[in-house]
């Protein structure tokens, strides 16, 4: 199962690569909205082989999805690996400066089954994925223009 979308930015690539790559932020954020998150390695900045545990619950469930910066190439690509019990994603964060102050940013998730109990979910998934994509690029959307502000005032 595959979600794409993408956004441009009022920004240029290198500041909203910067803004990506705040991995400090993220891991606030998804701390608030109550997911655990350990980072595992990687304390040094941006580098493949940074890795983090998550944990979370799901329906009910306690999950545990391990994540890995597998690729880096600065300010143009990041590409993380995330594995759990029962499947495996994908996501590749790719920018494209479109002018000097323009950049496009497009995300792109890919999500695989290793056990019956997660190809279950993923058809639940793919039952509501319109609802889901849009939600996917709705939370792009949002993140984009709150990295316009960023840029902007600077912070």
């Amino acid at each position: 199962m595959q979600f794409t979308a993408r956004e441009d930015i009022e920004a240029p690539i290198n500041s909203v690569f910067e803004m990506v790559a705040d991995f400090d932020r993220f891991e606030r954020i998804a701390m608030r909205r109550g997911i655990e998150v350990r980072r595992t390695s990687g304390e040094m900045g941006v580098v493949p082989g940074t890795s983090w545990e998550t944990e979370f619950r799901l329906r009910g469930k306690p999950r545990q999805i391990s994540v890995q910066m597998a690729e880096c190439d600065p300010p143009s690509l990041m590409r993380f690996e995330a594995a759990s019990k029962g499947m495996n994603g994908v996501t590749t964060v790719e920018l494209l400066a479109l002018s000097q102050r323009r950049t496009r940013l497009s995300v792109d998730m890919s999500l695989s089954a290793k056990s019956l109990p997660a190809r279950l979910l993923l058809q639940s998934l793919r039952l509501g994925q319109s609802r889901f994509r849009r939600q996917f690029q709705l939370r792009l959307t949002e993140f984009a223009r709150e990295m316009e502000q960023r840029h902007i005032h600077g912070g």
